[in-house]
């Protein structure tokens, strides 16, 4: 189990990546992802697994990845703007309850 391999990456047809990969979480972080399963689930009117969860998750607590995008189409780079993008960075909600 300590063999450390990299992660599986696999591109998908709408242009989308998946990446396989084990994360070591509390339970109390699983119990409050099975709740974020349940709102989702109860949205979507569907069953919702935890994977689906986390990938909603991420998807709906971050700003957009400018830092992903080709340059020609990043705006121009300002102090105001890396400044703000750090401090938006640290305030992203996280799974442990304290957001």
């Amino acid at each position: 189990m300590n063999e450390r391999v990299a992660p599986a990456m696999h591109a998908l047809p709408d242009g989308e990546a998946e990446i396989s990969l084990v994360v070591r979480l509390p339970w109390e972080d699983v119990a409050r992802l099975g709740q974020e399963a349940g709102r989702l689930a109860s949205q979507m009117q569907r069953p919702v697994t935890l994977d689906e969860a986390v990938s909603h998750r991420l998807r709906s607590t971050r700003p957009s990845a400018a830092h992903a995008r080709p340059a020609a189409e990043q705006p121009p780079a300002t102090p105001a703007s890396s400044t703000s993008t750090s401090a938006s960075v640290s305030s992203l909600p996280r799974l442990n309850g304290t957001a």
